[in-house]
């Protein structure tokens, strides 16, 4: 597999650290609030990320953290008249609440910053045994940017330029205005821990550091985020980490590209701020995951309901098509998998590894199982070999299954299901009126009844 290497701005071969693993650190939410649109890409992303490489037989260790400590974070719970961690709390069940309904699966880890302070602490002392950090009479510990030859190495910027954009607020006792602070002394009614430079709490960037050292080793394989994390976030992580232990960080850094709403960006000034939360209101989610992964990751993508109505409609084209083999499988003939399809099958499969062996492309991969059920289709509106729709029902599966879609699967009530039993046998006894009676209920009720030659369907409207 080959992916873009954020670090050297080309395509590199995947070569793990160790043969047959995969380490993958992926930041996370900060948990103050439900995580709106723009997260839900690289959560999706890397999760599909993470399902490829089982796929290929690799034995993943995927670590995400959650960050439940910050100024937003303590300026919210004080509004709330509660602890941060009860709101840190609130907010990852939140978090997995929607996570699960976009098919992203459960991290091996998801560390907090908050239960993991004393390898923060060890890991700001070794950076000021080194040289790297500094702390201020106030009890700040900064990170000196100018110790660190490679600082900007990521985003592509000499220091010089990154310092230029940079400012002393009021307050700050930095040596320059590059320097990021890896722990703030404690202000009145914040949260604190006791430390070497007295009481206080730990910057934002020390803590992925820590804990992807932590779970992954000095040095690991994919670190991956938003395009938005490249400057300041993941280019402190680089400075602290390789500060600290003079090795490699991460070998590949993989980013997403941003997400607009309506053409724009997302800002809650221009009312287009959503949360995945908005959104499952109006949408099944499932149809946002696809459509994420109709782009590819690095792309920029527009979000709006006539593209989400697209995905929605392309997702009820692989489920009919998933009914359709399942279909074939009850009323098959016999016989063997005929060369047509088998090298139907293969050319499916081929060309799907093929795209997403080409750093992580989605979109081309989609486009193979769509053509592969355009072939089924046709190939399925007449009784075929049992073993044929099995086959392909399998290949289905398996590679929806890589890309998390078709995961859901909708639980119609018993009272709908009694309800389409009856309109069968109201059929069967050529009752018409009560036929479409019964058929104008089950519509009511948000389903909808297919006749098929195995029978009536329902579904979800």
């Amino acid at each position: 597999m080959r992916i873009y290497n954020t670090m050297t701005r080309k395509k590199e071969e995947l070569v793990p650290v160790t043969p047959g693993e995969v380490k993958i650190y992926a930041c996370g939410p900060t948990v103050y609030n439900f995580f709106h649109i723009g997260n839900a890409r690289p959560f999706i992303v890397f999760d599909t990320l993470r399902r490829y490489l089982e796929y290929r037989g690799y034995k993943v260790t995927f670590v995400q953290n959650f960050t439940d400590i910050d100024d937003k974070m303590i300026n919210r719970a004080n509004e709330e008249g509660i602890t941060v961690k009860e709101l840190a709390d609130r907010f990852i069940e939140e978090y997995y609440r929607d996570a699960d309904a976009l098919g992203i699966e459960r991290a091996t880890v998801n560390p907090r910053a908050t239960e993991n302070i004393g390898e923060i602490i060890h890991l700001i002392s070794t950076l000021i045994e080194k040289g790297h950090a500094y702390p201020t009479d106030d009890g700040d510990v900064y990170y000196d940017t100018h110790s660190f030859p490679g600082y900007g190495k990521l985003s592509g910027q000499p220091l010089e330029d990154l310092e230029a954009g940079a400012r002393i607020e009021v307050g700050e006792k930095k040596r320059s205005p590059s320097d990021f602070a890896l722990w703030k002394a404690a202000k009145p009614g914040e949260p604190f821990w006791d430390s070497p430079w007295g009481k206080g709490r730990p910057g934002w960037h020390i803590e992925c550091s820590a804990m992807s050292m932590k779970y992954l080793g000095k040095t690991f394989d994919i670190h991956a985020g938003g395009m938005d994390l490249i400057f300041p976030h993941h280019e402190n992580e680089i400075a602290q980490s390789e500060g600290a232990t003079g090795e490699t960080f991460a070998k590949y850094w993989m980013h997403n590209g941003y997400i607009n709403v309506d053409n724009k960006k997302m800002s809650k000034s221009e009312g287009n701020f959503f949360t995945v939360r908005d959104i499952a209101k109006e949408y099944d989610l499932e149809a946002v995951r696809l459509f994420m992964l109709s782009a590819h990751y690095r792309s920029p993508v527009n979000f709006s309901r006539e593209l989400i109505e697209q995905a929605k409609n392309s997702l009820d084209r692989l489920k009919n098509a998933k009914d359709r083999m399942e279909d074939a499988v009850k009323n098959g003939t016999d016989g063997e998998v005929g060369p047509e399809l088998a090298e139907l099958l293969e050319k499916t499969r081929q060309s799907f590894v093929d795209a997403m062996d080409d750093d992580l492309n989605t979109a081309d991969a989609l486009a193979a199982i769509f053509e592969m059920i355009r072939e089924t289709n046709t190939r399925f509106s007449e009784p075929r070999p049992k073993k044929e729709a099995e086959a392909a029902l399998r290949l289905f599966s398996e590679l929806t299954g890589v890309l998390g879609i078709l995961y859901k699967k909708d639980i119609i009530p018993q009272e709908i299901l009694d309800k389409a039993e009856e309109r069968q046998k109201a059929r069967k006894a050529k009752d018409w009126k009560r036929a479409d009676a019964l058929r104008d209920e089950i519509v009511a009720a948000g389903y909808i009844v297919e006749d098929t030659p195995s029978g009536p369907k329902v579904k979800k409207a």
